[in-house]
């Protein structure tokens, strides 16, 4: 998931230089709520490992 994140990250970088303001836009937003799924998922992930070797 954090490679999808990255992937949409990087086609918004390039897409604001290209001058392509709304594609830019859509993929920094998709590319955020990635990224911020991504750390919840892996919070959660550390939480039930951390519970579970208790």
């Amino acid at each position: 998931m954090l490679g999808w994140a990255l992937m949409f990250l990087i086609v918004a970088l390039v897409a604001g230089v290209l001058g392509f303001g709304g594609v830019a836009g859509a993929s920094a937003g998709i590319a955020q709520v990635l990224f911020f799924l991504f750390l919840v998922l892996f919070v959660v992930s550390l939480a039930f490992r951390f519970f579970r070797k208790v």
